[in-house]
């Protein structure tokens, strides 16, 4: 979706305003039928329609950025360079920030399935680094004559884990930054986060930069906006969040608002009904195409 537009759209008069385009997010690259956060997992998201790749960033022992939505090696879905399965207990303590890429990079995260999505693909594959993702997403797109795609990208941090789970915000943020501004993309990013911190530390260094404030609580729109000193480009709560007149506030503030991670066809189809802006879904063959 192009986001200037988007923005544009919401400043116009109601009589004025026809909608967008809907910003179609494969969360994990689609975890639902593809490896969570893996290159398969991004150009199976692109050839299904997605507008955006959302995806979660972590650092490695050298300071590699690197996709992985846990902090550590999920005994789920992750297996051992030799084949073998990892204890809960064993996977919870190969912490990616204690590991160097290298290392990292020999673990199998898709041959043997996630046994929370039976429909996810079978294959061999790895976490990636998020430059390579970059490249694999941006040439396929190319190859395939599709629009370049957009990245959403989470920064998993908590102020808990800072130093033991992942760097501190600004070096995470500075790092993180580094690989978009030397791959070009920075007019097709969305930088999102819980933690108001790294969004704090984005805004300063790279104002222009989209922003969107992830929610999982119901403490309302104000409360949680009040957690940031600047008002981001995107209001992201989870989906059983969305009512009319969030939506409706949201849009009066100038804020898309972007859910997630809705997986049936039937909220898929209420909340476009609602007049969201995007939606983040594991399963994005079920959003209906028009």
């Amino acid at each position: 979706m192009n986001y200037l537009l988007a923005l544009a759209f919401l400043t116009l008069p109601a009589a004025a305003q026809p909608r967008p385009p809907l910003d179609l997010q494969a969360h994990r690259g689609g975890r639902g039928m593809m490896p969570e956060n893996t290159i398969p997992a991004m150009r199976r998201a692109l050839a299904l329609g997605a507008t955006t790749l959302e995806m979660d960033a972590a650092i490695s022992q050298d300071k590699q950025v690197l996709l992985s939505h846990d902090p550590f090696l999920n005994a789920d879905f992750v297996y051992r360079p030799d084949g073998q399965s990892l204890t809960k207990e064993e996977g919870k303590a190969l912490k990616i920030y204690s590991l160097p890429y290298a290392a990292i990079q020999r673990y199998d995260v898709g041959s043997h399935g996630n046994p929370k999505f039976p429909q996810q693909q079978k294959l061999l594959t790895y976490k990636p680094l998020l430059a390579e993702v970059i490249d694999s997403a941006e040439a396929y797109a190319r190859r395939t004559h599709r629009a370049a795609p957009y990245y959403n990208i989470e920064t998993k941090t908590t102020p808990a884990g800072d130093g033991t789970n992942h760097p501190a915000p600004e070096e995470f943020v500075r790092l993180l930054l580094a690989v978009i501004a030397q791959k070009g993309i920075q007019n097709r990013v969305i930088i999102q986060s819980f933690d108001p911190r790294t969004l704090e530390v984005v805004h300063r260094t790279q104002p222009r930069l989209r922003t969107a404030l992830l929610v999982d609580n119901p403490d309302g729109l104000e409360e949680n906006l009040q957690r940031l000193s600047f008002r981001p480009s995107i209001y992201s709560p989870q989906y059983k969040l969305v009512t009319p007149a969030l939506v409706q506030a949201c849009h009066r503030q100038h804020l898309l608002v972007i859910p997630w991670t809705v997986n049936l066809a039937t909220e898929l189809a209420q909340l476009i009904e609602l007049q969201v802006d995007g939606l983040i879904t594991d399963y994005p063959n079920l959003v209906p195409k028009k």
